[in-house]
């Protein structure tokens, strides 16, 4: 069966009739640009360090302050080709924190300048992928250690998620730059 075949099959839809009454059609309600869930649930922020390793950080801030931190779109990695990520720097190894419970007790504890995990280019140059914002490590994100490509995918290619405490949330995001705030400091 063709392509075309096959999708006026799928687009092909029966009246239908529920306790004597015509049901409306719900091909009728696709809406074929519909919002990722990134752009539905998160806010974006940006974080950069100051000094010599100053590469920019995503952080997509949900509203139940669960923050997911990446790499932002222009960061110099997806430039020379990531090749590797490890969560071991120094004596730590991110993949093995352990949280449980409502308030993720064990978690590890991340300041916005901590080292999340080392991140290889294809050129040997290796950056490092800092935490952001201040919290508890509820988990790293395993998926890209196999598939190193997916860091270049929005929402699904983050690093680590962090959970902040509720009463600093607000002072977080004051410290976070937005995509306009970031465009400026790249000029």
């Amino acid at each position: 069966m063709t392509a075309t075949a096959l999708e006026s099959y799928l687009l092909k839809e029966e009246p239908q009739t529920i306790c004597g009454k015509q049901v409306s059609s719900i091909v009728e309600d696709y809406f074929p640009n519909f919002p990722s869930i990134v752009d539905r649930f998160y806010t974006r922020y940006y974080y950069i360090q100051s000094g010599k390793d100053s590469e920019p950080h995503q952080i997509l801030f949900h509203s139940n302050r669960i923050c997911l931190v990446g790499l932002a779109p222009g960061h110099e990695a997806f430039a020379r080709g990531i090749e590797s990520i490890s969560f071991e720097v120094g004596k730590i190894d991110r993949s093995r924190n352990q949280v449980s419970g409502k308030k993720k007790a064990g978690g590890m504890i991340i300041q916005a300048d901590s080292t999340l995990a080392l991140l290889t280019c294809k050129d040997g140059s290796v950056f490092k992928i800092r935490g952001c914002v201040q919290g508890k490590l509820v988990e790293v994100n395993q998926r890209v250690i196999k598939d190193i490509d997916r860091l270049a995918v929005e929402g699904e290619g983050f690093i680590a998620i962090v959970m902040p405490k509720p009463e600093q949330c607000e002072a977080i995001k004051a410290k976070l730059l937005t995509k306009e705030q970031l465009l400026i400091t790249k000029k």
